[in-house]
Formats: C-alpha cells, structure tokens, sequence
C-alpha cells in the first residue's frame, strides 16, 4: 500500500515537472504575460509560427516580421481576441481565422483587396485596421459584421466608398485614398456614425443626399479634396450641408472662395436722361405740393390724357415755348352736343440753365412752372373760347396775356354784326 502511494507522488512529480516544458507554453523568441495567454512575438524576423503557443490565447502580436502567408495557421486559436499582424509581407488577410476575433491589426503590408470572404461571418470583431496597404477594392458583408465599430481603410488605393458598410458602425476612416465618388446609398443606414474620415482624396463633389442620414456625425474631415466651387449644379449641396450641420467640420469645402452660384440683390435702377417724360416724372414731389394747394382742375377730356402720354423733350427753356400744331377741325367730336372747354393744367420745369436733372445734384435753383392749355371740342361761349384747338406750352405769367381771337372767331362775329343791321334795318 504504501509502495503504491510513493509511486503515485513520484508520477505527479514528473508531470508538474515535465509536462509545462513539453507543451511550450512560452516560446524563447517571444513575451508572454498573463498565465501566457498573451503573447507578444513582435519584431523577431519570424517567416513561420513559432513552436510551443497554447490552444487558448487571447492576445497575439506577430508584428514586424516577415510573414508572407498565414492561411489557415490561426485556426486553432478559438479563444484568441486581439490579432495583430502588422508591418510584414502579407498579400492578403489570413484565411479562416477564428471567429472570437475582437479586434484584427493588418496595417502596412502588401494586402490588394478585401475579400467579402476574409471578414465573413467575424460576428465578434469590433476593430478592423487595413491602413497603409494597397486595398483598391473592399467588400463587406454587413449582416455579418454585426458588431463592428471601427473601420480603417486609410492609406490605400480605393477609388470608391466602400458599400455595405455595417450599420452599428461608429468610425469609418477612409482618409489618404483616391475617393471621387460615392455610390447612391453607400451611407444611408449609417445611423449610428459619429466620425467620418474623407480628407487627402479626389473628392470635387458629394452627390445629393449622401450625408442625410447622417444623424448622429459629430466629425467629418473634408479637407485637402480638389472642390470644383464653379460647380453651380454639384457643389451646392456639400456647402449647403456644412452650413446646416451640427457636426463639426473639419476643413469645409471652398471656404476661401466666393460661391459664384449664390444669388445677389440687383443694383437699384439709376434715372437716365433719357426718361421719356423727364419734366412730368422729375417733378411729381413738387407737382403734389402745388396741386395741394391749387384749386380742383377741371374736367379732362380724353384728348387731354393722349396728349400727356406723348413723349415731351427732355429740355424746356425758358426763351423757345413749345407750340403744338394746331388745326381747324376740332380734335374730338361729341355726338351729344357741346362740351366743355378744355382743361388747363400746370406742370413744373427746371430752367435750361440746369441742363440735365438726371446728371446733377439737387440744388436750390427754383423750377418755372410752365402751362399747358388744350382747348378741344366746342365751346358754349364763343366769346371767352376759340373754336380751333389749341395747344401750347407757354411760360406762365403774372398778369394775363389777351387772346388772340382765331379766324373762325372773326367769322362769328362778322355774321352777328351783318345780324344785327339787319335787324336794325
């Protein structure tokens, strides 16, 4: 009995001795940490996995070595969390890697393209890290990177958006590539996205409605993009978008240049010389105060309203009134009898010494104000109204001047005085 006891503690013995050194828990050409679960071979010119890593890592840095190809060697490392295999020689993402992945590190190596089957069915990995490498295509999966929160295709060679961009995404940076362009629904169900990385690409323009959905963005970086500013069709919405925004922009597009397509307020008309009633027009303030004052004109016959739509010469002096034709029929026949006489009404005019109002300033120099007598029709006094049409635009005088009585006149009253020594007789 006894003999059976010391064989058993010499058996334990060996295995507590033998058995750590036999499993590599450890290997000499790298550090571990935490009950050697967390290995960090990194920067030891390593072409191959080294011998004695245990099944149940979580933590493996493979960095800075010479790896060219790590397909299905990763496998077995089912509760391996962090991956970093950064800096080598690797021309694609390792195949098949286990899926407990949290977070993958495959900056600065010689990786092509993104294959939808290199992150396929990663339903744990929240950090993917591609940077500076020569990525001209990405295809994602979103229904399969359901926890993703980080993407960082920076430094590649993309020349568009990535689509089917998962939507519990926080970060995307696709800074120092080739973007142009970003296809119709690329963003849409981004709601979740907080920063987004778009400077040192190829961007002139963002198509409409690209960052609408973009509801919880609080930094964008649009710097350091070739903008076309004249663009009046393409380029309004990204400017219209960083004004209403409440994301901090970083870098807003044409922000030292004037935006050709903005509407501007004409420039209020200036009077010319050559308005067609100049004497009429220029003085309307000054019309109104004399009309306040004067009595009620007369009524105004509709020869009257004609002539005041005929143009007048911009220039009246005082020296040469203007005289209209005058003619022996008169301008308007009422079948109804006779009318009244025609109105006169007075209408102010600047001097010839003034020349042009349009030209120069207001001054003090008083204006003349000028009569305009229109006499249409036929008068119910022969006496006081010839019967010929008259109109004249005469200086006004202080007294009256008297009339001077028209040849149709000078026939009446011959017939009444031949009446009258007929009558005597």
């Amino acid at each position: 009995m006894e003999y059976q006891i010391l064989n058993t503690s010499t058996c334990l013995l060996v295995l507590l001795v033998f058995i750590p050194t036999g499993l590599g828990t450890c290997p000499s050409s790298c550090k571990c940490s935490g009950n050697d679960r967390n290995v960090d071979c990194s920067g030891r010119n390593l072409t191959v996995l080294p011998q004695g890593l245990q099944d149940n890592l979580t933590y493996l840095n493979l960095s800075f070595n010479q790896f060219v190809d790590l397909d299905h060697q990763l496998t077995r490392f089912t509760n391996l969390r962090t991956l970093d295999i950064s800096n080598n020689w690797l021309k694609n993402v390792p195949a098949h890697l286990p899926k407990s992945l949290w977070e993958l590190y495959a900056t600065n190596n010689n990786i092509k393209v993104l294959q939808k089957l290199d992150t396929a069915y990663q339903w744990n990995l929240r950090v993917l890290d591609v940077s500076r490498n020569m990525v001209e295509r990405a295809v994602l999966i979103n229904n399969t990177l359901s926890s993703l929160k980080f993407l960082n295709l920076s430094s590649n060679k993309l020349w568009t958006v990535p689509t089917n961009m998962p939507y519990n995404i926080e970060t995307v940076d696709l800074s120092n590539n080739f973007l142009s362009q970003i296809l119709p629904g690329t963003l849409v169900r981004l709601q979740h996205l907080t920063s987004l990385y778009l400077h040192n690409n190829k961007f002139s323009y963002i198509p409409d409605k690209a960052f609408d959905q973009l509801s919880q963005l609080q930094v964008i970086t649009l710097y350091n993009n070739p903008w076309s500013c004249s663009d009046n069709q393409n380029i309004p919405y990204v400017l219209q978008w960083v004004q209403g925004t409440a994301a901090h922009v970083v870098g807003a597009p044409c922000a030292d240049q004037p935006w050709p397509w903005a509407s501007t307020a004409p420039a209020p008309a200036q009077p010319t010389a050559l308005d067609s009633s100049p004497m009429i027009k220029g003085t309307k303030a000054v019309d109104r105060e004399a009309s306040a004052a004067a009595p009620e004109p007369t009524k105004v016959t509709k020869t009257h309203k004609q002539f005041k739509a005929k143009q007048v010469p911009p220039l009246a002096t005082q020296s040469h009134p203007a005289l209209f034709p005058s003619t022996d029929r008169p301008l308007l026949r009422s079948p109804d009898g006779p009318q009244e006489a025609a109105a006169t009404r007075t209408i102010l005019v600047q001097d010839s010494t003034e020349g042009n109002a349009s030209l120069a300033p207001a001054t003090g120099s008083s204006t003349t104000p000028m009569t305009l007598s229109i006499t249409s029709g036929m008068p119910t006094n022969y006496s006081k109204m010839p019967q010929s049409t008259t109109a004249t635009l005469r200086k006004e005088e202080a007294t009256p001047s008297a009339r001077v009585p028209s040849r149709a006149s000078r026939w009446q009253m011959g017939l009444l005085c031949l009446a009258l020594l007929h009558t005597m007789a």
